[in-house]
């Protein structure tokens, strides 16, 4: 996928007054995340890591993900309403993986004790790699979809404006012209007002639930600073920036995770939307008619949603497991092996997944992995900018996320938008790992 501007990145002087100058506009923009070492606080803070240039991506395949994300949206949200779905696929995850077992736990007592809430709020991210294995035409295929604290909707909105700079330091203006708008924190702040003013209460407020080491503070005021300022003590939404690994959880953590999904307030996720996002279930939905068992009544939502999946297969006990556990410990290259993890740098690949795996290929720990064949997007080049670090070209791979909102009262389905995108790119060396991990950096799609 070629850009204009390709003769660019050998032209070193260009290269190096246009990394300058995107430096400068990341800071005037505010693309910032506070140091290592001081990652509590904002006296001292530096630009996020970014591509000096935009990165090209198929026209067709990037309208082709917005297109699906209310489809996904609605999909999400069907599944954290069908407790025997959630029940019979996470069944065997949550004997042999401690984390999802308490999730669920939670989620079987409320359900037991009878939901206070009535309004609910999705936000979501579904990531996507364009796939260019066999040879062939550029195809999109997700990765996951995050359903809880997708980040980075924030710095995302503030990207282009950069990139747009470099562009037209480097003589290209027209292409800079050409750059899609992009604000997924209004789209995301839209949809907690919305559930905000479902809720009912003028003087309620909203609280950001975020980790203790906090360096991507300035993503997250993006969202706030797009909110209103209330006065008042009683929480109306609860928006979860963390709360998806094991170490967010002391004790006094996993009871105040409880009564608040006992309260009223509208919880960004609930405790089942939080599940519907587990890689066990993303595996589940690739069977044949789940799309349709989920979706009665949505043959051409199911259609679209299918067209995204790469191949996902299940290591439960059994034949079925048996056989691809022994596929892929043959041929480790062509999988990725996905435990019941976000956060990013968890998957395992190569020779790491075939160890694993001989590990646990005959127990019945096995089933808190899933795996998804390898996705093989075409590289390109570009500089990844990051502080402190040499100016240097890398051989790099993309990855697209579309953000989704939705908000549902009762059983009516009250918004369900695509709320904007996030580009990331990292260098071909790299096999997992997101931004806020230190291994991908932030970027604009240019469509070609």
């Amino acid at each position: 996928m070629a850009v204009p501007w390709e003769d660019a990145l050998r032209d070193e002087p260009a290269i190096r007054e246009a990394a300058s100058v995107a430096v400068d506009a990341a800071l005037l923009e505010g693309v910032l995340m506070r140091t290592e070492g001081e990652p509590n606080a904002s006296d001292v803070v530096n630009y996020a890591p970014f591509t000096l240039l935009p990165s090209a991506v198929p026209r067709a395949l990037f309208q082709q993900a917005y297109a699906v994300q209310q489809d996904f949206n609605l999909l999400v949200d069907a599944i954290s309403q069908n407790k025997e779905f959630l029940e019979q696929t996470l069944a065997s995850t949550i004997k042999v993986d401690d984390f999802t077992a308490r999730l669920f736990k939670i989620h079987t007592q409320v359900l037991e004790e009878g939901l206070a809430q009535s309004v609910f709020l999705g936000i979501n991210r579904s990531d996507y790699m364009f796939d260019c294995g066999l040879g062939r035409q550029p195809a999109l295929k997700q990765i996951e979809i995050n359903t809880i604290a997708a980040s980075f909707g924030g710095l995302a909105s503030r990207t282009a404006a950069v990139h747009g700079q470099v562009l037209k330091v480097l003589g290209r203006s027209e292409e800079a012209s050409r750059l899609l708008p992009n604000d997924p924190a209004k789209g995301l702040a839209l949809g907690i007002a919305r559930a905000w003013e479902l809720y009912g209460s003028p003087k309620a407020v909203v609280m950001f639930l975020v980790e203790e080491v906090q360096r991507n503070i300035f993503d997250q005021r993006c969202v706030e600073n797009e909110l209103w300022n209330r006065d008042g003590q009683e929480v109306a939404v609860v928006y979860y920036r963390e709360g998806y690994v094991p170490k967010n959880y002391d004790q006094q953590n996993w009871e105040a995770r409880l009564l608040l999904e006992r309260s009223m307030a509208v919880k960004c996720p609930d405790i089942a939307t939080q599940l519907a996002g587990t890689k066990k279930v993303q595996q589940e939905l690739s069977r044949p008619g789940m799309l349709e068992r989920l979706l009665p009544g949505c043959a051409q939502a199911a259609a679209r949603i299918r067209a995204t999946f790469a191949g996902l297969y299940s290591l439960d006990m059994g034949e079925e497991g048996d056989r691809i556990a022994a596929v892929a410990i043959a041929e480790p290259d062509r999988f990725v092996l996905k435990p019941q993890r976000e956060g990013g740098g968890n998957n395992l690949y190569g020779e790491e997944l075939r160890q694993v795996l001989e590990k646990v290929k005959d127990s019945p720990e096995r089933t808190s992995y899933i795996l998804m064949d390898k996705i093989k997007p075409q590289p390109s080049m570009n500089y990844l900018l990051r502080a402190h670090s040499p100016l240097q070209v890398s051989e790099c791979i993309s990855e697209l996320g579309i953000f989704g909102v939705y908000v549902r009262q009762g059983k009516e389905l009250v918004m369900n938008e695509a709320a904007g995108h996030l580009l990331r790119t990292k260098a071909v060396e790299h096999a997992d790992g997101g931004v806020a991990a230190g291994v991908a950096v932030l970027d604009t799609p240019y469509l070609v």
